[in-house]
């Protein structure tokens, strides 16, 4: 089977690798960029995801570049403590959780990819504008902005904004709590993310809040943003285990993006042709679930192929399992505890269990991972995915 993949970032990346590692050989990537680089900031691999990678041979290479995330917490805009729970390892699973430089991690599928298929299977500057190919099956994992699904389905139009605006950035800062924390600080409609990435002394973080002009460019994550007209939002958000004033203003640059996705598909696949990742679900980036998601699209899709000869079966499994996750996404997934403890106690709280009792910020947290696809007894449990 000869297999055209429109898109080299993370998604089309990883289904290179799957469908060489379920016995396909004619596998070319399609890139519109004339070069590769590494762009963006830091983004999540949850323990599903890095299982994936795990059983393609990347464990090793993947630790190298990546911080393992010890805990998630989330606050309210005071700093003060709502939610916390361990993460990877630290909560029993099999796999880590990571968080890595997103245009790291797609370097490093790139120079698999080039090593296990050769030099040739990723072609730069190569657009692929609609459903003609010479192959046998086209996989359109091109983004947001996929040709391939606006060819299935055209006069959609531009991805639904929900009124937000996302910043994001990168500090040298000193590491906070654990040193591998990742905290989530707000109110349900303006919040803080950070974590760090690289050697740990690196922050990576995100600034969130209502936007009142409609944004220029939707899903353009490489909008360039002056970090000294973000800070002005969050001026007072000093905690005594974090300034949040200082790392913004500490950025040597920042990306603005309006916090946009795409409506759920009554299909991903029409004759020859499949749709993978944010081409076939572009999701809010609650729940750190964007890259991860796609990981899984594809080792899916190349089991599906393999064992079946079509991709028939892959939609049937990741078509509802997306559609629910984009769905719960746009509720704020398990953010919501933030957006709870405001509406409960908007100036603060003495005791959070009198605001937002442990049961339902256990079950809040239980519930996302369970339709995600990360419950650790789940995971640890299920089947692999791996053909050969």
């Amino acid at each position: 089977m000869r297999i055209t993949i429109a898109g080299g970032g993370i998604g089309g990346l990883a289904t290179a690798l799957s469908l060489h590692a379920a016995g396909f050989d004619d596998v070319v990537v399609h890139e519109a960029a004339q070069v590769i680089r590494p762009l963006g900031v830091g983004i999540n691999l949850l323990p599903h995801a890095v299982r994936e990678l795990t059983e393609l041979g990347l464990a090793d290479r993947l630790a190298a570049i990546a911080v393992p995330t010890a805990e998630l917490a989330y606050y309210n805009r005071y700093g003060q403590a709502i939610w916390s729970e361990p993460r990877g390892l630290g909560a029993g699973y099999r796999w880590p959780q990571y968080s890595v430089h997103r245009g790291r991690l797609q370097m490093l599928l790139l120079d698999a990819v080039r090593e296990r298929l050769g030099a040739h299977a990723v072609r730069t500057g190569s657009r692929i504008t609609g459903l003609r190919h010479a192959s046998d099956l086209l996989v359109g994992a091109d983004g947001i902005h996929s040709a391939v699904r606006a060819a299935l389905f055209p006069g959609e139009g531009a991805p639904p904004w929900n009124g937000l605006v996302l910043w994001r950035g990168t500090t040298r800062a000193e590491p906070f709590l654990t040193g591998r924390s990742m905290i989530m600080a707000g109110d349900g409609s303006q919040k803080f993310v950070a974590y760090p990435i690289g050697d740990g002394r690196l922050v990576n973080w995100i600034a969130e809040r209502p936007l009142g002009d409609e944004p220029l460019e939707r899903g353009n994550w490489n909008r360039p943003a002056d970090p000294a007209t973000i800070v002005e939002h969050f001026a007072d958000w000093k905690f005594d285990w974090l300034d949040v004033p200082g790392i913004i203003t500490g950025a040597e640059a920042a990306f603005e993006y309006p916090m946009v996705d795409r409506d759920p598909l009554p299909s991903w696949t029409r004759d020859d042709v499949v749709l993978l990742g944010d081409a076939a679900h572009a999701m809010y980036p609650v729940g750190s679930n964007g890259a991860s998601q796609a990981i899984i699209d594809a080792r899916v899709l190349a089991h599906s192929l393999a064992t079946t000869g079509s991709a028939a079966a892959y939609e049937d499994i990741r078509r509802p399992a997306t559609t629910a996750l984009l769905l719960a996404n746009r509720r704020q997934g398990p953010e919501v505890v933030m957006r709870l403890a405001h509406e409960r106690a908007p100036d603060g709280f003495d005791d959070i269990e009198q605001v937002v009792p442990l049961a339902e910020r256990a079950e809040i947290a239980a519930s996302y991972k369970r339709m995600a696809g990360f419950d650790p007894v789940l995971l640890n449990e299920r089947a692999s995915w791996s053909v050969r």
